[in-house]
């Protein structure tokens, strides 16, 4: 493990491997370093690139601050590429690609953008999450109440249905999920309340983008992927049949290293 220190001083975590031109990747709700989707990618991708996989602030062996700001998860990304040499290539999943975006618009060194199901609502099909969404799961994860916040953010944000995520509650995977409530309002916040996409930022995007999505996700997130393609001014949009939210490595890194590489 290695750490970088942001502008405001926390310092973030990341594992390095591989060599080549750097390229870091940016994990979305519920995930961190260590996370199996972020550690196999990385493993996929190591032969072709330096890859930097870091756990975002607040999240596995990264620091956090008292008060949260998207511009302290810019300044963040800024850090580890200057670490990583100055510039470098950057993969967004869900609402981390939306924080890739927000970054490369805010002029981050970024030389190319690719992103995995962006959590952009804009057909009207998408979650309707009840007003003041963000500060009800603040509130909810720092009164120790991890869990509800949890189930408050998968049915009211992500339209998960209740009875699926009543059934989670005795798996395995969801002493992980509460011990990360708290960073959700950090997504809500990078995306909004209401999931809208951001227009004029993302029609500010410089670089060139890979927009992908899974053939088998929510039609809302098929949409939401087509749109940001539309926006930004140099982009693609790919579709990976047979591929959900939780997106299967093996195949996402070909796609990811055709675009980097061409």
């Amino acid at each position: 493990m290695n750490t970088v220190q942001s502008a405001d001083g926390t310092a973030i975590a990341y594992d390095r491997s591989g060599e080549g031109e750097p390229l870091v990747l940016v994990g979305g709700s519920f995930s961190e370093r260590a996370h199996p989707t972020m550690t196999q990618l990385a493993a996929e991708l190591a032969p072709h690139f330096t890859v930097y996989n870091y756990d975002r602030r607040g999240r596995g062996d990264s620091a956090d601050a008292p008060e949260y700001a998207v511009e302290r998860e810019i300044e963040d990304l800024a850090a580890l590429i200057a670490e990583a040499g100055g510039s470098a290539k950057v993969f967004g999943l869900s609402a981390g690609g939306a924080l890739a975006l927000k970054a490369a618009a805010a002029g981050v060194n970024i030389t190319q953008v690719a992103v995995y199901d962006p959590p952009f609502a804009v057909d009207g099909t998408g979650p309707k999450p009840p007003a003041g969404f963000t500060e009800k799961l603040a509130e909810l994860a720092a009164t120790d109440r991890r869990g509800e916040a949890v189930e408050f953010f998968m049915t009211q944000g992500m339209g998960a249905p209740a009875e699926a995520v009543a059934g989670m509650r005795f798996a395995p995977v969801w002493e992980g999920l509460e011990a990360l409530a708290h960073t959700l309002p950090y997504d809500t916040t990078i995306t909004g309340d209401d999931f809208a996409l951001p227009t004029e930022e993302l029609s500010s995007v410089k670089v060139p983008v890979l927009v992908a999505h899974g053939g088998d996700a929510d039609p809302w997130l098929h949409a939401g992927a087509r749109a940001v393609a539309d926006v930004v001014p140099d982009a693609r949009h790919r579709t990976l049949e047979g591929q959900g939210i939780a997106v299967e490595p093996s195949v996402l890194a070909p796609v990811l290293r055709e675009f980097f590489e061409g």
